[in-house]
């Protein structure tokens, strides 16, 4: 149809110096043979109508390729009727930022009309992509027409001429023939995103995403993006092509590395893919910047060289024995041939006419179909390749099925054995257990026994000092006592001696005492008595320590007073200080806390034996040693605190972590069990309590009990 409507246009219109000449035009008549181009600075002078400046453009459709600046044209046409002619002169060609027709008026002045994607959709009188000017040409008369245009994407000018009843038609058919891609685009779309769901196979995801992206490129290139899209934001209006077209390629490349398999099929290209990827998303972000028109050569270079190397992956993919690749390959192709047509077109190779102007939208829908053939072709050989793996899966079961009956006759034989084994190694268990048990009940008791001995001889050393007192004052006292009744016997006899006066028995009387030095006497036996009384408060004292520390009721919790505990602990120790080392006590006001007093005794006991070991093996028994005892109320005051503090050798780090293990000990042999820390930590555990150590070689340790005041369970 349009290779008749230009053998009429030829018919019509001749060539006259570049001059359109028009007679009686029926139909949409092709009129930018007749274009000058503008090649001196600024704007033209439109009064000049001789200007030398302009120069033919020699093509029907020109293209004028990319630029910066305004590009100015002169479009001269004779209308040989002599009827004034109503035309419409149409640039079909949506991608222009700016467009200014300049009409000439009957006062020799001229006019402007502008449009483009600069300006809103809705300021256009027709309400079409492509840019419609109303003309008029006066009959048997020459007019001349300016243009001025401007566009960051390349600068094809198709101008058509034509009446509004013919205009009309074409952008009917033009609505068409569009409005079918958009549908096919569509139903493409939702079919394989509803796939996609199904299967959950992510190359549906990218071939969706693909195809919305193509199909508003190419709607964008054809002006219906802008017209129902965004008719208001001409800021996008322009850069909205861009943008889609590298998301478009980005989409595609995705998809080719999904659909062919490149990570098991050619793994090293996907670095090259991930490449023209970088450079895809690089045009987008110089699109955002403004920077257009670099962005648009960026698209298309990388947009050709990715299309060429993605065919030939998908070529090299397919005689390498992947057959789902044949579909990619011929789609890719169909498209190429589609893009290579469309590109010839625009630069006047090829006529320019309904099909090269479609040529990329027919090639698209035809490649849409073919990938979608292929990724259902994909799925069946999936899907083939799943049942033959299903049918091995389960041949595989079958015989494992067999095996595992065999081999469960194998394993309860097996069982059995072991059974047995475990059977006499449970009773051979058992029975060390029972004797590890009663070793450890022995070791415990052992310990118990250490303490008891410790404790005796202190004991015994505390109650022999003040029981030597008291026996080595007996002696002492019996001889003066004696001595006091033979004076009583020796006055009794003086006073009843007859014959004498009372004054002469004063005088004996006197005088014996004398002899006997009485005053001495009276005062060596009050100093006798105060000996013997104060050795005897002092057993006392400690036989009533002994009863603290030794507490009887050890098997039920009671509130006890740990300072009274704690001295009586000191007491019982007295003798193993020696006079060598010095303890300061600092006992704080505490209430009664609820605890096995005894065993709590014992702790004490334990950890003061060994810091006065730790001392006396620093100083050698010598003067310089010290213990300090302190205790309160801890911090959260729901707790006490005992500190035993000694300046002896400290314990090294390598072993801090080891003092509480059982059986552990620094001592020599025979000097301890390795038992009284693990002791005295265990009893603090079941008092809910801790213990804080804080030791420096050489310098000494820190024992610090935290108890708290009540037992909850």
């Amino acid at each position: 149809m349009r290779c008749w409507l230009n053998l009429i246009f030829l018919l019509i219109c001749t060539y006259s110096f570049g001059e359109v000449i028009i007679e009686h035009p029926t139909q949409r008549l092709l009129v930018g043979y007749g274009l000058e181009r503008y090649e001196g600075n600024g704007r033209p002078d439109f009064s000049d109508t001789s200007d030398s400046s302009f120069r033919p453009l020699g093509s029907k459709v020109p293209n004028l390729g990319t630029s910066s600046s305004d590009i100015w044209l002169r479009l001269p046409m004779i209308n040989k009727g002599k009827d004034k002619l109503e035309l419409l002169l149409e640039i079909a060609y949506p991608l222009l930022d700016e467009i200014e027709l300049f009409i000439p008026s009957s006062d020799g002045s001229y006019k402007s009309i502008k449009l483009g994607e600069h300006r809103p959709f809705s300021a256009r009188k027709y309400k079409v992509p492509n840019y419609a000017f109303d003309i008029q040409l006066t009959g048997n008369k020459k007019t001349i027409f300016f243009i001025r245009v401007k566009s960051t994407e390349q600068i094809i000018l198709p101008i058509y001429l034509s009446n509004e009843r013919s205009f009309l038609k074409e952008m009917n058919d033009d609505s068409l023939l569009s409005g079918i891609y958009i549908g096919i685009v569509c139903i493409m779309a939702i079919y394989n995103l509803f796939l996609f769901f199904s299967v959950r196979e992510r190359g549906y995801l990218y071939y969706v995403l693909y195809v919305l992206c193509a199909g508003i490129t190419q709607m964008g290139i054809k002006g219906y993006s802008f017209q129902y899209l965004w008719p208001n934001w001409t800021y996008f209006a322009t850069k909205g092509p861009i943008i889609f077209g590298c998301l478009s390629g980005l989409c595609a490349l995705l998809f080719a590395d999904s659909f062919l398999q490149l990570s098991k099929n050619a793994p090293r290209s996907r670095r090259v893919i991930t490449f023209f990827i970088v450079l895809f998303v690089i045009g987008a972000i110089l699109t955002l910047l403004n920077l257009t028109q670099l962005a648009f050569t960026v698209m298309q270079l990388t947009t050709g060289a990715g299309s060429l190397f993605v065919l030939y992956l998908s070529y090299r993919v397919m005689i390498n024995g992947y057959k789902p690749a044949k579909y990619f390959v011929y789609g890719w192709t169909v498209l190429l041939l589609g893009s290579v047509v469309f590109l010839l077109k625009d630069y006047g190779i090829l006529q320019y006419n309904d099909f090269t102007s479609n040529a990329v939208q027919i090639a698209s829908v035809v490649e849409m179909a073919l990938l979608s053939f292929g990724l259902a072709y994909s799925i069946n050989i999936l899907k083939e390749e799943k049942e033959a793996s299903q049918v091995r899966e389960l041949a595989i079961s079958l015989e494992n099925e067999r095996l595992i009956r065999e081999q469960n006759i194998v394993l309860e034989q097996k069982v059995d054995e072991r059974t047995r084994e475990l059977t006499q190694s449970n009773e051979s268990l058992q029975t060390t257990l029972t004797h590890l048990k009663e070793t450890q009940s022995q070791l415990v008791e052992a310990e118990k026994m250490a303490s008891l001995g410790q404790l005796t001889a202190g004991v015994a050393h505390e109650i022999n000092n003040p029981i030597n007192f008291v026996t080595s004052n007996v002696a002492p006292l019996k001889r003066d006592i004696k001595m006091i009744w033979e004076t009583l016997e020796e006055v009794e006899r003086i006073a009843f001696k007859e014959g004498i006066s009372d004054t002469e028995k004063q005088i004996q009387i006197k005088k014996f005492k004398d002899d006997l030095d009485i005053d001495y006497l009276k005062t060596e036996v009050d100093f006798l008595l105060k000996g013997m009384h104060d050795g005897a408060h002092r057993t006392a004292e400690i036989v009533k320590s002994l009863r603290i520390f030794s507490r009887v009721d050890e098997d039920t919790l009671k509130f006890a007073d740990l300072n009274e505990g704690l001295e009586s602990t000191m007491v019982i120790l007295n003798s193993l200080l020696n006079n060598t080392i010095e303890v300061d006590k600092i006992y704080g006001n505490m209430p009664k806390v609820e605890c096995h007093a005894g065993k709590l005794n014992q702790v004490f006991l334990n950890i003061v034996t060994n810091a006065i070991y730790a001392v006396n093996k620093k100083f050698n028994h010598e003067v310089g040693g010290k213990i300090s005892l302190e205790t309160g109320v801890y911090s959260d005051d729901s707790s006490v605190f005992i500190k035993i503090v000694d300046n002896g050798i400290g314990i090294p780090k390598e072993i801090h972590e080891r003092i509480f293990e059982p059986f552990f000990t620094t001592k020599d042999v025979g000097e301890g069990t390795g038992l009284g820390m693990s002791i005295a930590y265990n009893t603090i555990a079941k008092h809910h309590g801790r213990i804080v150590v804080d030791s420096e070689v050489g310098q000494g340790t820190s024992f610090t009990l935290i108890i708290p005041i009540q037992q909850n369970d």
